[in-house]
């Protein structure tokens, strides 16, 4: 009987080619001493031609190099192609920018490579090993020390030290201290409130906490502080900064590290297997840092006044020329160098004097950490001279289409309305085509999309957390164009949110209010401060920050909105399904 075979298996077979080696021919001939031993096969060093190399390496770097490029080009075509057609203006510099742009590019992505090969090994380790070994007060406090640690090694850290040198002494001099003086302050007092975020969001996951009591009295201090400093004329100027500090800190350094050391240590106190687990630490570093900065602004009010900080700084201008170290590039290359050395060591003393481990794989974390202080040097060169620069550039001449400035020949281009229809339309397609293309929302929606079963899709919750963000920088830009207090657009936007927390599930509170750190990536957030302070320079607003806290709030209240619309769609169907049986019992029974 003849036997029956699929074609396309009949295909394989007759095309497939075949050729079998012997296992003898593979393996090396055995020599031997003159006294009989055996000697030790040496292979011989691969030599490769390189085109080899290149076919070897070419898939590596160009899966890693491809995420930054989509990230950093888009948004710089559009902020070109709009200065271009909508503006009427040629871009300047445009050589210098595009070489901080590849900057930044080259730069993230070997930055990126680093902290997942070199940093990132140490966090798991440190969080599998500690609960073991060391007491709980030790482990918080190493906790502590490494959200310190993290914040310094923020790329985006470092355009709130740029946005210093854009902001009038004259016009706010609190805020001019804060980011030139007490820069380095201003940092650490960040760093403390990511640490002290780490440490309440490790005993949350040890304890189980809900997240919603700990939003509610985290909200208590800083709406109060905030409402408080918004009747001081020179404090009011700082809210600013203090609310777009807690956006910076949620980057590719900080969230991945601390979520590791946080998940790390639940788990192994048994506690980490909530599906629910690693939210609420990413929402405890964005709230925790404002509090610091509203804090820094407080005492430096107290120990000093506006007339002292303006004297300091005639004082300094008038002095030598500035030191070959707070030069470029050489100022890039030490914050480089400052921003993940100390890191490495904390990291490295955690490991040989508290755990008594070695280091694993040496040599990778060694090539890893590399990578990471090349990377960090790059992007902080490119921050200079590319993001920074496109940005500030871009915004000073956004007002042009509405108002007069002294940059743009025959300003306004366009009638009041129309012009400011398209600043704001400007701003509001840049949020969401920024936060669309982020990799970390990606992550997320699909962590969602498994979380909930399917009932909060990944696009649905990408689309809710762009729609906020667009809205939130639109609503940001309206504020510095209208001179608007922040802090009346700030505390009924996180009042309603507090009303949807009471009445949102915790699930879906986790996702919304976490969901506002993965917006702001280290490419959208000095693109954006740039652009702020761009615009407030142009329209003579005392200062440009603000967009970025309000990009945080939008997507809350967004999410939180989408979750309770899909809670009630569920509860709908499923009370139909409820009914359905009775329903039909009913019209069985006779008259």
């Amino acid at each position: 009987m003849p036997t029956e075979i699929r074609f396309g298996a009949f295909v394989r077979e007759i095309t497939l080619q075949q050729q079998q080696i012997s296992y003898n021919n593979l393996t090396p001939k055995v020599w031997h001493a003159a006294d009989g031993s055996e000697i030790p096969y040496r292979a011989p060093k691969i030599h490769l031609r390189w085109i080899d190399a290149y076919r070897l390496i070419q898939p590596y770097i160009s899966s890693r190099l491809m995420e930054q490029v989509q990230a950093v080009v888009p948004l710089a075509l559009y902020l070109v192609l709009f200065q271009i057609f909508v503006l009427q203006q040629g871009v300047t510099d445009a050589g210098l920018i595009t070489g901080g742009l590849v900057a930044v590019i080259l730069g993230l992505m070997f930055f990126i490579e680093g902290l997942k090969v070199g940093l990132m090994p140490f966090g798991e380790a440190l969080g599998n090993t500690l609960p073991a070994k060391a007491t709980l007060p030790v482990v918080l406090s190493i906790v502590f020390l490494l959200g310190i640690g993290v914040t310094f090694a923020e790329p985006a850290i470092g355009a709130l030290k740029a946005a210093g040198q854009i902001v009038q002494i004259e016009s706010a001099p609190y805020l001019y201290a804060m980011l030139n003086e007490w820069a380095e302050v201003l940092v650490l007092g960040v760093g403390i409130g990511v640490g002290a975020a780490a440490i309440l969001g490790t005993l949350r996951l040890l304890n189980g906490w809900s997240l919603k009591p700990l939003i509610y009295l985290s909200l208590i201090p800083i709406l109060a502080l905030t409402v408080f400093m918004q009747f001081d004329p020179e404090l009011s100027k700082t809210l600013g900064l203090a609310w777009d500090s807690g956006a910076v800190t949620t980057g590719p350094v900080t969230v991945p590290l601390v979520l590791a050391l946080g998940i790390g240590i639940a788990a192994a106190a048994g506690k980490g297997q909530s599906s629910l687990s690693g939210f609420g630490i990413v929402t405890l570093a964005s709230l925790f840092p404002i509090l610091s900065v509203q804090l820094l602004a407080l005492y430096l009010a107290f120990t000093t006044t506006p007339a002292e900080i303006i004297a300091a700084a005639a004082h300094a201008q008038q002095a030598l020329e500035p030191a070959w170290y707070s030069q470029t590039p050489w100022l890039e290359i030490i914050a480089g160098l400052r921003a993940i050395v100390p890191l490495v060591l904390f990291l490295l003393l955690v490991m040989w004097l508290i755990l008594k481990e070695k280091l694993p794989e040496p040599g990778q974390i060694a090539y890893g950490i590399t990578l990471a202080v090349i990377g960090m040097i790059m992007f902080n060169l490119g921050l200079s001279y590319g993001l920074a620069k496109l940005g500030g550039q871009s915004g000073s001449l956004i007002p042009a289409a509405f108002t007069a400035i002294e940059a743009v020949t025959h300003s306004p281009l366009y009638s009041a309305i129309l012009g400011l229809s398209l600043a704001l339309l400007f701003a509001w397609l840049l949020g969401f085509g920024a936060t669309l293309a982020e990799p970390a929302l990606n992550a997320l929606g699909l962590t969602v999309e498994t979380l909930t079963n399917g009932a909060f899709r990944k696009s649905l919750l990408m689309y809710a957390v762009s729609f906020g963000v667009a809205f939130g920088i639109a609503l940001g830009v309206a504020k510095i164009i209208f001179d608007l207090p922040l802090a009346w657009l700030l505390i009924p936007g996180y009042l309603f949110a507090v009303i949807l927390t009471y009445l949102s599930s915790e699930e879906f509170v986790n996702i919304a209010w976490d969901s506002a750190g993965v917006t702001t990536g280290p490419v959208t957030v000095p693109l954006v401060l740039a652009m702020g302070l761009g615009v407030g320079n142009a329209v003579d607003a005392i200062e440009g920050f603000g967009i970025l806290s309000m990009a945080s709030i939008c997507p809350i209240i967004s999410v939180m909105l989408t979750g309770l619309w899909i809670r009630w769609k569920v509860n709908r169907k499923q009370r139909y399904y409820d009914q359905a049986p009775k329903h039909a019992s009913t019209q069985g029974k006779p008259a």
